[in-house]
């Protein structure tokens, strides 16, 4: 299928005094400003629009290529013309969440009132505080009504959130390998991610910008991080024992092809990533909690539709807890399909199961745009 070809990154600043963003925590922040891009157009009556909401070390770019580089956008496989997300049918946006590094305003921005980026003077955001930052670029856009919120992992968290902030705004909701709150072995797992960012002495609490960066904290999280996101059997199928060389070196070196693996993604990340933002977002998501009612209050009745993805061999967002989203909606009666696929890749399955994906995105879409289109 085709890509949606060349696109560019886009830029929306709001928030300036004295209108600052409130924030969860009571601080407030502002100017803000949010990276973006859009594929498709949006029609006459501004209802095919779909807000695609990425994970912890995703940004703007979802689909597509930027001029003069060779790899497509994150979601590239399920963006474009006939694909899962059909730029021919749906007006489609990604921003890039707060607190990130990819363009949109966090810790590595500068702060305009010392003219020095903000490290750890930038406050704690929460998922909340992501879609209440992406409210005002849906408003910005003219934008009354999404058609769908879809986002696997964290993208996922923000698009429940966006259903228990803003139900009147929100035709579906597709939350993919999420969950409605971590589980404490899903915090553990971000903390030693945190603690491996602040054991580098280059960390500095935070004050790096200027000097060399805890580039070797950041890349251990990030290998820890990527362990999770594979399965025992993926793992298996790619690795196995394979060695680098014939014979094992009798050295603390790369002897396993795993070993190399992780080190290439490790040193690739910190590349690309700021570690301040790494230590915000994951916070945010172990402070993200919409269960017990919290996700659709019991006085409140929801015309909603939600379609429910999990993958089988995910262990870092198990089954399990999109079951119990699934179960939270029945119970309050909204229109919920829960759908699990049988994947071998583990968490990063909800990146790479495209034909599933696509087959079942496709048809809840269709179903959603025809009958929102017959409601108006």
């Amino acid at each position: 299928m085709k890509s949606v070809g060349t696109v560019k990154t886009e830029y929306f600043t709001f928030a300036q005094s004295p209108n600052e963003l409130k924030l969860e925590s009571g601080q407030s922040l502002g100017p803000i400003t949010l990276a973006y891009e859009t594929y498709g157009a949006l029609n006459q009556e501004k209802s095919n629009a779909i807000l695609v909401l990425h994970a912890l070390s995703g940004d703007a770019h979802a689909a597509g290529f930027h001029e003069g580089a060779e790899d497509p956008g994150w979601w590239d496989d399920l963006i474009g013309p006939g694909k899962a997300l059909d730029t021919l049918k749906y007006f489609v946006i990604c921003p890039n969440i707060i607190g990130g590094c990819r363009g949109s305003t966090g810790p590595s921005s500068v702060n305009p009132k010392t003219g020095k980026p903000y490290g750890l003077s930038f406050p704690l955001i929460t998922i909340s505080d992501m879609v209440k930052a992406q409210k005002h670029l849906i408003d910005h856009l003219g934008i009354k009504k999404l058609l769908s919120v879809i986002g696997g992992s964290m993208g996922g968290m923000q698009a429940l959130q966006w259903v228990a902030s803003y139900p009147k705004h929100v035709q579906s909701a597709i939350p993919i390998a999420t969950a409605l709150k971590h589980s404490p072995q899903q915090i553990a797992f971000d903390e030693v991610g945190r603690q491996a960012v602040m054991a580098d002495p280059a960390w500095n609490n935070g004050n790096y910008y200027d000097a060399t960066k805890p580039e070797r904290g950041l890349a251990v999280a990030r290998m820890i991080g990527h362990i999770t996101y594979m399965s025992d059997k993926s793992m298996e199928e790619k690795f196995s024992r394979k060695l680098k060389a014939k014979n094992f070196s009798f050295e603390f070196t790369t002897d396993f092809e795993v070993e190399g693996y992780l080190r290439y993604r490790g040193d690739n990340f910190v590349k690309r990533f700021d570690a301040n933002s790494y230590l915000y977002i994951t916070k945010a998501m172990d402070y993200f909690d919409l269960s017990a009612d919290k996700l659709i209050p019991k006085e409140r009745n929801s015309d909603l539709r939600f379609l429910v993805l999990a993958f089988k061999s995910d262990w870092l967002y198990p089954a399990y807890q999109s079951q119990e989203i699934a179960r939270q909606l029945k119970v309050r009666g909204v229109d919920a399909t829960y759908c699990e696929i049988n994947s071998t890749y583990g968490h990063d399955a909800f990146l790479l199961e495209v034909e599933e994906e696509t087959h079942l995105i496709k048809h809840f879409l269709d179903k959603t745009f025809r009958g929102y289109t017959i409601a108006r």
